[in-house]
């Protein structure tokens, strides 16, 4: 079982390499569950839409009416637009939303990566992740494609009226931990983590995760999420975690193989 974080990029592959890749994959015996982001379709939507762009820690601050926005360009344009290129290649993928089926529920998120408290709006944490889905999706042989988008909720209930936005690489952590993936891929726009961007020496191509866990502070903007992410998954259950540059088109096919990028384990 392999979930796979789609984003930066990569997500503009007009060669089709990712969906090659999804095959390969697929043709090995592999499970896959795909999550997408969506940055820059959604920056774009929002300054249409007269909005501005704000983040604090990595997170994007969500208005209601930015919400709004998001989850049409998540749960619409991008989601389908991945399905069809991922079908195109002959792949039996769907597109779910975090919403559907109670996938992902999401309390506010109060609070950075590194604790400091923050209002960010209708952003979610995810406290529940209910594969039955995506199990079932998966069984049927389809390879589900989910949108970040969650229901407000905490251990024991949902309100299914109330929608947060939830960062895609934290929404791929927490599925690839509830579904104990062998391995969590997340394509970025860097070739993995740094100890110290932007120095190029400073690279980390593998790492435990007590060792990231005691420098995870240091991180900011986009790749603080990711590097929770990283320690949620394998808390939760996933064996590794693989952060690869999505601006090479051999890196996915290379990360498949165990080559490349940052790799973090227990």
């Amino acid at each position: 079982m392999i979930v796979v974080k789609y984003g930066g990029h990569a997500m503009s592959d007009e060669n089709g390499l990712f969906a090659r890749a999804i095959q390969s994959a697929i043709a090995l015996g592999e499970e896959c569950v795909i999550v997408h982001g969506g940055g820059p379709q959604i920056n774009e939507a929002l300054a249409l839409a007269g909005i501005e762009s704000s983040f604090i820690g990595g997170f994007r601050i969500t208005s209601p009416e930015a919400f709004a926005v998001i989850q049409k360009v998540l749960s619409g344009d991008v989601l389908t637009g991945v399905v069809a290129q991922l079908r195109e290649a002959g792949i039996n993928a769907v597109g779910v939303s975090g919403r559907d089926g109670g996938l992902l529920v999401a309390k506010k998120l109060r609070s950075l990566v590194d604790g400091t408290q923050a209002d960010l709006g209708l952003v979610g944490e995810v406290v529940r992740v209910d594969v039955a889905l995506l199990q079932t999706l998966l069984a049927g042989g389809f390879v589900p494609v989910v949108a970040p988008i969650s229901i407000e909720g905490d251990d024991a209930g949902e309100n299914s009226k109330v929608g947060l936005n939830v960062n895609a690489d934290l929404a791929a952590g927490a599925i690839a931990g509830a579904l104990h993936a062998s391995s969590l891929i997340v394509m970025t726009d860097v070739a993995g983590i740094y100890r110290d961007w932007p120095d190029t020496e400073s690279f980390i191509s593998s790492i435990s995760v007590s060792e990231l866990r005691a420098i995870k502070n240091d991180f900011s903007e986009g790749m603080a999420p990711k590097v929770l992410a990283c320690l949620n998954a394998i808390d939760a259950g996933t064996q590794s975690v693989r952060i690869i540059d999505g601006n090479d088109p051999e890196s996915f096919a290379n990360a498949l193989r165990g080559i490349g990028g940052t790799v973090v384990r227990p």
